[in-house]
């Protein structure tokens, strides 16, 4: 495809830092953006199998602590509805949302796979966490001693947003105007941090599934 068209379907502002990073070679810039997408197709994996443990994993764990295996709907007038979260309740709102659709589809369940991945991740914050007494921490019973809740909250944060990034084509190839896979590397290095955390286990399963390093070195072969 020529570059002119390539910019028309694409868009000249998406591309303008493909094309100053790479001295204004076109060539190199639809290659450059063409490298971006592969290295976010190959987080997917990574960050879905993140989720899905972590969602599983606060779950679990919430299921004892209120002895409820069906916590996430019965605290909707628990701490979901504590008087420190108005006036939006955004977590009960996501909880009844969920259960509005699914009944709309006329399917049942899956409340908890209906929960975005911000759901998961703002129980760290210092509101909900303390309406849990903290009990979200032990989804990561090998972490250590020196990582406390404001380190895991702050890593979920930049997680969540690399995540949303990749999600909305976003670019994650560079440092400014210059082509840089750091931050995706300490992205990669601070989910297996957490996966390690939940159980080692978890983290040599995602290596099976995770191409992120042979993509970013052909990346910066460009």
């Amino acid at each position: 495809m020529k570059y002119s068209a390539f910019e028309n379907f694409v868009s000249k502002s998406r591309l303008e830092r493909y094309l100053v990073s790479c001295g204004y070679s076109q060539e190199k810039a639809m290659m450059l953006y063409g490298a971006n997408l592969r290295v976010s197709k190959a987080f997917y994996p990574v960050l879905n199998l993140f989720e899905i443990f972590l969602r599983n994993g606060i779950d679990d764990k919430l299921g004892i602590y209120f002895s409820d295996s069906e916590w996430i709907i019965n605290q909707k007038v628990g701490f979901m509805n504590d008087a420190s979260l108005g006036p939006k309740f955004w977590l009960k709102t996501q909880v009844h949302k969920a259960q509005t659709d699914l009944r709309a589809k006329g399917m049942k369940g899956k409340i908890l796979a209906e929960q975005s991945f911000g759901f998961w991740t703002c129980l760290f914050e210092p509101k909900h966490y303390k309406l849990l007494e903290g009990y979200v921490i032990h989804c990561f019973p090998n972490k250590p001693s020196a990582v406390n809740r404001n380190y895991l909250a702050l890593t979920l944060k930049e997680i969540r947003e690399f995540r949303n990034r990749i999600y909305h084509d976003e670019a994650i190839c560079f440092n400014e105007m210059n082509i840089d896979f750091k931050h995706a590397k300490h992205i990669q290095n601070g989910l297996y941090d957490l996966l390690k955390w939940m159980n080692p286990d978890l983290s040599d399963f995602v290596n099976q599934f995770d191409n992120i390093e042979k993509e970013i070195e052909d990346a910066l072969r460009i």
